[in-house]
């Protein structure tokens, strides 16, 4: 249960949950500071001891005016211009010139629940009792600005949410800077960082590297969160493992230009900073205007990396998606984009469905192709009105005609983009993102529309709404596939064309918030040419994203590994395509590209009539095992057990709520000749319950393999049970890229 302490003398605040506790001081001067944060400690009267001795500033250790320099202070919001030489947190440009702000405590106010963020994406409580609210209230009375910190402590799972407003109180115009989400000094740097980092068709891959003196960050200057760098970052403790150990992790719940950085000084303190990227960013503050800094949640677990993760899934499973697929399983689907890409027709669209549902796949997924002059990427696009030459009957007529086979119906769109050779280019030259006067770069063919501008956006949403009025649409699958270049709105004056890269993003939220409002039961899928924009802020309205254009299963392996650090497998879409992988090249058994998909929304993305009726009906049984096991795959607490990185094999398994059952998938990368079966330990179990283990074969049947303890499967291991097939009396063994399926019920023991 969380609680917030208050004590006075000095003034100080102890944030406290099962496995949390944060500590903020007021500093003399009236400077917040922190105190600690780590594992739950018990509440004292003072904790003032925590605050360490005064470090040298030049020569001296005390200013002229005898206070304490403001570089050897933890602080919780600092400004860079005073005594503090590290990066701020805060810059706020005055009249006279200056940027600094001394934030200096006011006042403060406890909150039950959580306050919604306006206009933002954010984590939320569906009762006052799950989350306690800290707002402290800071004031720079010669700026005329206040400043209210947010810290929100939910009631388990050591997380902490934090965000800043900042209000413009005086008379004179500000303009903010820089205003980041989250600041947290730690007391030492003794951490392993750890940040997602890739690129198209290999996302999210860990990267791991000691904390050192000076800089070390990620970022996006791209308009989207990125495939290169997700917003997030975990610090480890040395010998912290994926099962034990400290580690800290912090995840923006946002979808554009982010900045994520450490900074090691003099001292040996860890400064660590997220929030909006300040490159190109300014926010006007007329007197009586405000600006409020997206979420940055933080996870603290002794549970290792597993622990920080299942943290992170069960908050924004359940605490971040909303609506009704929130705790829905979700539907098994086939896309027709690897099948047929732009050349699509009614009839060819309604054979791929009508052999995907003799499969008992339940959703047909119509791809891009099918509106105004698309007949490839270079035209078309903007045009959200359905091509009578490819549909007669429009996407309401194609939509009955699916359902009447007894599936549902789902659309693909890309509404922020807009070909040059498109009537709505045509019309309205002036909505792109274009700087006067310079070239403007074209990716795919596209430019970026404006969605700083509400004509803009009202615009899109009365075309994309109309088509869901008046068709059978269950499923959206929202793409984004270029970043912004020549980042410049016709609709601002020069001095405000700071603001355009965050409004882009508040109105695409702001698209999102509309349409899913209006269609509250359609499931809604993000994507930006596969994962580049895979972050916390989309998932607050669209509760699973396209993880990656790269389906080939082995690759996959990796960036699914990769993603689950901070994301749940409800969130993270995967699909079964074709082979040879049009990403890769690389050919991986029907059965394994099966069971690498398993662990996230699965899906097809291949013609099935290219298949053989064997594999037709393998499709069938892999799709019944879906349904049968996708409520504890998708929901159920999810482990790492062997990283792709760093060997061979690779393993993850999911356990469900109350530990009576459990999937867990093992992979083989190359096959090793003459060699002991390798075990696999597993986590997650009762140590004294006894489980029956079973074995998904080649032929889609289970396999039983007996009874064995929790314990023994925990510490002796799994034993490997590749497939092999018998010829001409000699056993031969599965190959390379195989994989196996183990699923684990609690049964009466022995």
């Amino acid at each position: 249960m969380q609680q917030i302490f208050v004590h006075e003398s000095p003034l100080t605040f102890h944030l406290q949950n099962d496995a949390l506790s944060y500590i903020i001081a007021i500093l003399p001067g009236g400077l917040p500071g922190q105190l600690y944060c780590g594992k739950r400690i018990h509440d004292r009267e003072s904790f003032a001891h925590l605050r360490g001795k005064a470090m040298p500033f030049s020569v001296a250790l005390t200013l002229a005016n005898g206070s304490v320099p403001e570089e050897s202070m933890r602080l919780e919001y600092p400004c860079y211009g005073s005594s503090d030489y590290r990066q701020g947190a805060v810059s706020l440009l005055q009249e006279n010139g200056s940027r600094l702000a001394a934030f200096m405590y006011d006042s403060y106010e406890i909150l039950p629940g959580k306050p919604r963020l306006e206009g933002l994406p954010a984590t939320y409580v569906e009762a006052p009792e799950e989350a306690t609210t800290l707002v402290l209230r800071l004031r720079d009375r010669v700026a005329g600005a206040l400043c209210e910190l947010y810290y929100t402590i939910f009631s388990g799972g050591g997380v902490l949410a934090r965000s800043a407003r900042i209000v413009n109180e005086g008379a004179q115009t500000l303009v903010l800077e820089r205003a980041m989400s989250l600041c947290l000094d730690l007391p030492d740097h003794d951490y392993e960082w750890i940040s997602l980092n890739g690129a198209w068709a290999r996302e999210r891959t860990p990267a791991v590297a000691p904390l050192t003196a000076g800089f070390q960050g990620v970022e996006s200057i791209r308009g989207n969160s990125s495939h290169q760098n997700n917003p997030f970052l975990a610090f480890r403790r040395p010998h912290t493992t994926e099962h034990s150990g400290e580690v800290l992790g912090f995840s923006l719940v946002y979808s554009g230009n982010f900045l994520a950085q450490a900074q090691v000084d003099q001292n040996g303190y860890t400064r660590v900073l997220m929030g909006i990227n300040p490159t190109w960013f300014s926010w006007e503050l007329k007197s009586g205007d405000s600006f409020q800094t997206p979420e940055a949640v933080m996870v603290y677990s002794d549970e290792g990396l597993n622990g920080m993760s299942r943290s992170f899934h069960r908050l924004y499973r359940a605490r971040l998606v909303r609506g009704p697929w929130r705790d829905r399983p979700r539907p098994i689907l086939i896309n027709n984009w690897e099948a047929t890409e732009f050349d699509i027709s009614e009839e060819h669209i309604l054979k791929i469905a009508g052999k995907a549902r003799e499969c008992g796949i339940e959703m047909f997924v119509l791809d891009d192709g099918w509106f105004g002059a698309r007949r490839s990427d270079r035209a078309g696009l903007g045009d959200w009105v359905p091509a009578p030459e490819v549909l007669p009957n429009g996407i309401r007529g194609l939509s009955e005609k699916v359902t009447a086979l007894g599936m549902k119906f789902g659309l693909w769109i890309e509404p922020e983009m807009v070909n040059p050779d498109s009537d709505l280019y045509r019309a309205h030259p002036d909505w792109i993102l274009r700087i006067p006067g310079r070239r403007e770069t074209l990716f795919r063919n596209q430019c970026v529309l404006d969605f700083s501008r509400s004509e803009v956006v009202d615009h899109i949403h009365g075309m994309l709404a109309k088509i869901l009025r008046e068709s059978k649409i269950s499923y959206i699958k929202w793409d984004m596939n270029r970043s912004i270049t020549e980042c410049f709105s016709a609709a601002l004056p020069p001095r405000r064309q700071g603001e355009v890269f965050h409004r882009y993003i508040l109105g695409v939220y702001a698209l999102y918030e509309r349409l899913i409002s209006e269609f509250p039961d359609i499931l809604f899928e993000s994507c930006a040419s596969g994962g580049g924009r895979f972050d916390p802020g989309m998932l607050y309205y669209a509760p699973q994203a396209w993880t990656s254009d790269d389906t080939d299963a082995y690759e996959r392996l990796k960036i699914q590994y990769g993603t689950s650090l901070v994301y749940p497998v409800s969130a993270m879409g995967s699909h079964v395509s074709a082979v040879p992988s049009l990403q890769s090249g690389r050919r991986v058994s029907l059965r394994m590209r099966a069971d690498v998909a398993f662990f996230g929304t699965f899906g097809y993305e291949l013609d099935l009539d290219t298949l053989t009726p064997a594999e037709q009906e393998a499709v069938a049984r892999d799709t019944a095992f879906m349904k049968a096991h996708r409520q504890l795959i998708q929901f159920g607490d999810f482990y790492r057990l062997a990283s792709p990185f760093k060997g061979n094999d690779a393993g993850w398994m999911v356990v469900s709520g109350d530990r009576a059952a459990a999937i867990v998938g093992w992979y083989h990368a190359l096959h090793a000749v003459n060699t002991p079966a390798p075990t696999l330990r597993l986590t997650g179990l009762k140590p004294d319950a006894a489980y029956a283990v079973a074995l998904l074969s080649g032929d889609g049947t289970e396999k039983k393999l007996g009874a064995f303890y929790g314990d023994e499967l925990m510490n002796a291991g799994l034993i490997s049970h590749p497939d092999q097939s018998e010829v001409d009396g000699f056993l031969h063994p599965a190959g390379d890229f195989s994989s196996e399926i183990f699923i684990l019920s609690e049964t009466p023991g022995e």
